[in-house]
C-alpha cells in the first residue's frame, strides 16, 4: 500500500512539474540564464491573487464549492512567485561569485604558465 501511494505521489509530482505553468516558470528561472528574471516574476503573484479574489467573490455569491480548490491553488502559486524573487537573487550572487572565482583561477593558471621573460618588456 505504501509503495502504491509512493508511486502515485511521484507521478502526481512529475505531472505538476512538467505541465503546470507556474512550475515551468520556476524551473526556467532556476537556470543560470533565468536567474535575472526572478524579481520580475514576482509580479506574476498579482494575477494569481486577483483570480483568488474573484473566485472567493463568486463563492460568497453562491458559486460552486470546487472554486475553493482554485483559490487554494492560486494562493499557493502566488506565494511561490513571491518567494522566487529573493531566492533568485541569492542564487545569482552565488553563481556570479563562482564564475568570478573560476575566472581568477583560470587567469592565475595562464599567468603561471607564461615564462617570466615574456611578461617583461625589454628594449632588445
Amino acid at each position: 500500500m505504501i509503495r502504491l501511494l509512493w508511486t502515485i505521489s511521484a507521478e502526481v509530482r512529475y505531472f505538476l512539474r512538467r505541465y503546470m505553468p507556474s512550475n515551468i516558470v520556476l524551473d526556467l528561472i532556476r537556470t543560470r540564464k533565468g536567474l535575472k528574471w526572478g524579481m520580475p516574476a514576482m509580479l506574476l503573484a498579482g494575477p494569481y491573487l486577483a483570480i483568488a479574489f474573484w473566485c472567493t467573490t463568486l463563492i460568497e455569491h453562491g458559486g460552486p464549492g470546487w472554486l475553493h480548490l482554485v483559490v487554494l491553488i492560486c494562493i499557493w502559486n502566488a506565494l511561490k512567485m513571491v518567494a522566487i524573487g529573493p531566492v533568485s537573487i541569492v542564487l545569482l550572487v552565488k553563481a556570479r561569485a563562482r564564475e568570478r572565482r573560476a575566472q581568477r583561477q583560470q587567469s592565475r593558471e595562464v599567468f603561471e604558465t607564461v615564462p617570466l621573460h615574456e611578461l617583461t618588456r625589454s628594449s632588445h
